[in-house]
């Protein structure tokens, strides 16, 4: 069995070994100066960081609401435009005397002569056939065919944007560009309800780039803004030229039903900053679906910002380098005196005679530390031996002379630290000792627990561990060497309760004890060695329960049920 001394760490011939020398280290006012330096920088980038990505994010935001409310006045407007048009039509459709082909010409012409956004305006009978036109165009076509004339006979109509090529040339356009067109048109009624023909719109495209004018030009500042307005299936109707007629590049910005602004990356490689408004219509006009589009390249956004962060980086380096140097000067009041402490104290630990700690000055906390060390110094001398004679005496049980639970524990720590080899762990205790203590005093008592202890002592092998762990409780310790075979714990737990159901003799009198007994395996039962340490307790009051005077192996299955 070991014999008591110091765990496992902690010998006397470690503490009398010199202490190895240090390296090379940066001396204080270099660490000072350092420090100070890393911690300005640090703190610079940090604040540049976290202030610009905050400025970022703060303007992406302000410029993202920007670009969903240009969006959504396009929006509102385009839809309250054409909830005019199609007002307009209605309430014409309904005057009687539209229904005389001469009054409509005259009206259509006066119509035609007021609003420029009107391409053509006229006028068809039952059968499709134009009866009245503005500039004669069309005069007697049939257009029976064509959505304005069919839908205008079931109701208010208003169409989507549309190419009218049988008009190309004839009215006012863009050069080299086919005429773009939305229709209006409502049916001519009786009194009687009946439909006696048409009155049907072409309004020009071009008022809507009117209106994105008007809206563009007090944001002749914001560098890159493109607008888009985009059909119900997604077709660009306004936009740059490349991308007329075509599906916006970026289709996910158009499949959210909601209002709103994102930053996305486009096939360009490049990073925008897009708000999105979809028409909702006005009143009792529904709308066509049209969405607008409103983006801004997001590194013109973002130029202030980096400007912003520049700036407080190079300040902080400034700083940096200013107050590292004044951190410089301030700790030499610092070091010179810790130096002269430092030389006198490796002097000592080499042990050089007639070295003493030197009375410096400085700071009042050097001059403190100086005095300190000195007292310290003449108290620890010649003191190692009586420390070691204490130290012995801390770890052993005066009444059996076993470890007690101080070296037990601190034995336990040392030997499975560091997560190798393995180990069973026994927990004993006795049965029938307190009738002893009752009945024959404390005296009959400790008798019994020397004994025992000396019997428990006898039984395991050198190199387990048994300690006394308080009252009539033991434990001990048997680690598994490589090379040898595991101890037989249940042949070991059997000779100990035949030992110790073994009498003891006292005045005479002949005393009978027993014990149960738990045990657990590290790392069989858990890698974590206190865990293992209750698990034996918990077999040892299994032992308990289940009689008395007899062992319990701890087991996942049944004890961790019971837990």
């Amino acid at each position: 069995m070991t014999a008591i001394g110091q765990p496992s760490g902690s010998t006397a011939g470690e503490r009398s070994r010199p202490a190895r020398k240090p390296g090379r280290a940066i001396g204080l006012r270099a660490t000072v100066a350092v420090t100070v330096a890393v911690l300005l920088l640090g703190s610079t980038l940090v604040k540049g960081l976290v202030v610009g990505n905050g400025a970022a994010d703060a303007l992406a935001k302000e410029v993202g609401n920007s670009m969903t409310g240009l969006a959504q006045s396009l929006a509102r407007q385009l839809d309250s435009t054409m909830w005019a048009r199609a007002n307009q039509i209605a309430a014409l459709s309904r005057i009687d005397a539209l229904k005389d082909p001469a009054v409509a010409q005259s009206t259509i012409d006066e119509l035609k002569r007021r609003d420029p956004t009107i391409a053509w305006i006229g006028m068809t009978n039952v059968n499709g056939r134009v009866v009245a036109a503005s500039n004669g165009l069309l005069m007697g076509a049939d257009i029976s065919s064509r959505p304005v004339h069919q839908e205008g006979m079931k109701g208010l109509f208003v169409g989507d944007v549309h190419e009218a090529v049988a008009l190309r040339g004839k009215v006012p356009y863009l050069e080299g560009e086919t005429p773009k067109f939305v229709d209006v048109s409502a049916p001519l009624q009786k009194a009687d309800g009946s439909t006696v023909g048409v009155l049907a719109t072409h309004y020009s495209w071009e008022w809507a780039h009117a209106l994105i004018r008007q809206l563009v030009e007090p944001l002749a500042d914001h560098k890159g803004l493109t607008l888009y307005i985009l059909s119900a299936d997604g077709t660009v109707l306004i936009g740059p030229d490349p991308a007329v007629g075509k599906p916006l590049p970026v289709a996910t910005l158009t499949s959210r039903q909601r209002d709103g602004w994102r930053s996305e990356v486009w096939p360009d490689g490049i990073t925008y900053v897009t708000g999105v408004a979809h028409g909702k219509g006005l009143h009792d006009y529904a709308g066509l679906g049209w969405t607008v589009v409103a983006s801004q390249p997001a590194d013109i956004v973002n130029a202030e910002t980096n400007r912003l962060r520049t700036m407080i980086v190079g300040v902080g380096a400034l700083l940096a380098l200013l107050f590292s140097g004044l951190g410089w000067i301030a700790a030499g009041r610092i070091a010179r005196p810790l130096g002269a402490i430092a030389d006198a104290a490796e002097q000592i630990g080499k042990g050089e005679r007639g070295v003493a700690i030197p009375d410096v000055g400085g700071a009042a906390e050097i001059r403190r530390l100086s005095a300190s060390l000195r007292e310290m110094i003449d108290s620890l001398t010649n003191k190692d031996a009586a420390l070691m004679r204490l130290e012995d005496i801390a770890y052993e049980d005066r009444l059996t002379a076993l470890p007690n639970r101080r070296y037990f524990e601190q034995y336990v720590e040392a030997s499975t630290g560091t997560g190798g080899g393995s180990a069973t762990v026994m927990y004993i205790d006795l049965d029938g000792f307190k009738p002893v203590n009752d009945r024959l005093g404390h005296d009959a008592g400790d008798v019994v627990l020397r004994q025992i202890g000396g019997r428990l002592a006898s039984i395991f092998r050198d190199d387990d561990v048994v300690a006394r762990l308080g009252g009539d409780e033991f434990a001990a310790v048997l680690p598994r060497r490589a090379g040898r075979p595991a101890p037989d714990t249940a042949e070991l737990a059997a000779r100990i309760i035949a030992a110790v159901n073994e009498p003891v003799s006292f005045n005479g009198e002949r005393i009978r004890v027993g014990c149960s007994i738990g045990i657990a395996s590290w790392p069989e039962d858990d890698r974590d060695m206190a865990t293992v340490m209750r698990h034996a307790d918990a077999a040892l009051y299994k032992a308990k329960r289940d009689g008395r005077n007899r062992a319990v192996r701890w087991i996942r299955s049944v004890m961790g049920a019971e837990g």
